[in-house]
């Protein structure tokens, strides 16, 4: 079964001027419109077919833009900014393409009236220079050492998830990843949650289950039956060359005249793995972890020594043992010196789990990597809940690296809006229009957390307008209830959002339409390349159906 096609203009030949401006403005608003429903607590979930027939069922905004199908040029970058924002920050996906599409909507009332998209575009980005300075001012610092802190701003941001029934649980699993990857580096924080913090999900069990494992789990199980299978304070050495004998090239001929040929031929291989294996047995090792194989006859050698031998393991997941272990990847047995082995980690052993069996090395002294062991009870629940940690372990990164917080619930949105319809009074001409404009563009975030929960948008977005039009500075922090759908002080209810991910959104979203807006020509190449295949009137040939 094929994945949703979004149809956003079938005349695709060629588009000029003002006509490729509200085409490109029409496919941003289109693409909104699709995730609109997905902001918020009470949000709605999209049931998505994927091009396998699997089924996809989720509110994050990435994961369902990443399996729609796209025609139109303009709707696919704009699709590509929530890939961009979850790479970046992790979180917000389906807040900076509502915004991006509201601020192509606001542009389209300025193109009708002949204003030149240069004057649009120079207030656009006047109003992004003074929006940055104005979260700047709004932020409030949060202490990244105060684990009940940064426990409720992961868990303002998983209140919209799927897995806020299981809050507590996720936001600690989030928060323990983070903190067990985090690195200083040139008194920096760096946090690679990507290649450092692995999920390994397994159907069965409880979600309470789940647990964040101080060191890694593989997969896999040892290559022979009389290995060790639990060993304490083992020395490992971890390899990135086959522990057997070199294949022949497709060139190779033997060629065999007496019986005793054969028998040096195997000989031959046999000295060869044993030398390899003697580089190894000689540093005393009592685990052998390789990305490429190992023979029987190695398996023989290692087992003679005691020595336990894992085989053909991601180069990823060697990385990761190589982080907890304190081991060095050798690329050749002859260069194993003393400071390879890996001495840190505390215990190795093999457990099964279900019909399965799983390497895990765990209490190792100072893990700078984790696997996230989660349990569930099918591979659809497995998928969300994923989904949704990561968006969690992003928020607890970013505010690892930068621990600076701004009032969710619409509030920040609100604040800044107003903040702009002030500065705007003070900016003469033509550009005074489009910079007011992206303040009324910001209001969408609150409407549509109003419009989600079933609320009077009408008459909850004027009382808060009027809440932020106020002088007093505690007013700023009031938002919209997604659950209840009534004014409420953010600072009271506890949801925050880092400010990382509020200024990636509102730069994105400001710059992504400045860009559609320049966009005077849309020329496609793809008629022509239907005609050279189909025929001069781009049909099918004749014949065929199509």
């Amino acid at each position: 079964m094929q994945s949703p096609v979004l149809v956003l203009n079938a005349n695709t030949k060629r588009e000029t001027g003002r006509e490729a401006q509200l085409n490109n403005i029409m496919a941003g608003k289109t693409v909104a419109s699709v995730i609109r429903t997905c902001l918020g607590p009470r949000s709605m979930l999209k049931m998505i077919l994927d091009p396998m027939g699997g089924i996809v069922l989720t509110n994050d905004g990435n994961a369902i833009l990443r399996e729609i199908d796209v025609v139109h040029p303009a709707a696919k970058s704009i699709i590509e900014l929530s890939r961009a924002q979850d790479e970046n920050v992790g979180d917000g996906t389906t807040s900076v393409v509502i915004l991006a599409g509201e601020m192509l909507a606001v542009a389209e009332p300025f193109l009708e009236k002949q204003i030149h998209p240069t004057v649009i575009i120079r207030g656009f980005f006047r109003a992004l220079e003074d929006t940055t300075e104005f979260l700047d001012k709004f932020a409030a610092k949060l202490d990244p050492n105060s684990r009940a802190d940064m426990l409720k701003v992961v868990r303002s941001c998983l209140t919209t998830k799927f897995v806020s029934r299981w809050g507590d649980l996720m936001c600690n699993l989030a928060l323990d990843a983070v903190q067990t990857v985090s690195l200083e580096v040139n008194g920096r924080k760096e946090v690679d949650i990507k290649r450092y913090a692995k999920v390994e999900k397994i159907p069965g069990g409880e979600i309470e289950e789940s647990c964040v494992l101080k060191g890694v789990m593989l997969n896999k199980d040892v290559t022979h039956a009389k290995m060790r299978r639990r060993i304490e304070n083992p020395r490992i050495i971890l390899l990135d060359c086959p522990l057997e004998y070199k294949k022949g090239e497709s060139q190779t001929t033997f060629e065999i005249t007496n019986d005793t040929d054969f028998t040096a031929l195997l000989k031959q291989e046999e000295e060869y793995v044993q030398k390899i294996c003697n580089d190894i047995i000689k540093f005393k090792p009592d685990l052998v972890i390789t990305e490429k194989g190992v023979s029987d006859l190695a398996q023989h050698f290692f087992v003679k020594h005691n020595i336990t031998a894992i085989r053909r393991v991601r180069m990823t997941d060697n990385n990761r043992i190589a982080r907890v272990s304190g081991a060095t990847i050798v690329n050749r047995t002859e260069e194993i010196q003393e400071s390879d082995v890996g001495t840190e980690c505390g215990l190795f052993e093999i457990k099964k789990l279900g019909d399965e069996y799983f390497t895990f090395l765990t209490e190792c002294k100072s893990p700078k990597a984790c696997t996230i062991l989660l349990r569930g009870a099918s591979k659809d629940v497995l998928n969300e809940i994923e989904r949704n940690l990561a968006d969690a372990m992003g928020v607890a990164r970013n505010i690892v690296t930068d621990p600076r917080l701004v009032p969710g619930g619409g509030a920040i949105e609100m604040a800044v809006s107003q903040a702009l319809v002030e500065k705007s009074k003070s900016i003469e001409g033509v550009e005074q229009y489009p910079y007011r404009a992206v303040a009324s563009a910001l209001e969408v975030i609150p409407r549509t957390l109003i419009q989600n929960c079933g609320a009077s948008v009408i008459r909850l977005l004027t009382d808060l307008r009027a809440k932020h039009a106020s002088a007093a500075q505690e007013n700023r922090n009031w938002g919209i209830d997604g659950n209840k759908g009534v004014l409420v002080d953010m600072n009271t209810l506890g949801i925050w959002e880092p400010y990382a991910v509020k200024a990636q959104t509102f730069k994105t979203a400001i710059e992504s339409a400045c860009i559609l807006l320049r966009v005077d020509d849309v020329v496609s190449g793809i008629s022509k390349k239907k005609e050279s295949q189909h025929g001069p009137q781009g049909g099918p040939p004749q014949g065929m159906e199509e």
